[in-house]
């Protein structure tokens, strides 16, 4: 089964119609259910995203995206050799402000073979594959 690993960018664009990437986002999301890729979601993100759901949009748009969520992704919980190799991954980068969130990812996407699906450039710095709709 293909699949892609999701970042927080897109799945909070869903969420929040204000969002500059709402509408690419759903179009993105669309695309992926067409061609049958499957959405991964880190533990760390699905907990980034839930936050900043939380916090911007209030806890009833955070209650039904935790809903909405567990019908439509796999969580994947990083080990603690893929946060180490996060780690050494952010200090690999001392001009970049990557986040952990975001090497933690990136770990996890050459784990696996996987692109990310982002709207942050980071991704590009790090030389990590990320889903482009096409």
């Amino acid at each position: 089964m293909r699949s892609v690993l999701a970042d927080t960018g897109p799945l909070y664009a869903l969420v929040d119609s204000d969002d500059r990437y709402h509408a690419e986002a759903s179009q993105q999301l669309a695309q992926l259910q067409a061609l049958d890729l499957s959405v991964i979601v880190l533990q760390p993100i699905f907990m980034e995203s839930y936050t900043l759901i939380l916090r911007k949009l209030g806890k009833s748009k955070a209650q039904a995206w935790l809903h909405e969520l567990s019908r439509g992704v796999d969580l994947v919980n990083p080990t603690a050799r893929d946060y180490e190799q996060a780690r050494q991954r952010v200090a690999s980068f001392p001009d970049q402000a990557i986040t952990l969130f975001d090497s933690t990812l990136a770990t996890l996407s050459q784990q696996l073979d996987t692109p990310v699906w982002t709207y942050d450039f980071h991704f590009g710095v790090m030389g990590i594959q990320v889903w482009r709709a096409g």
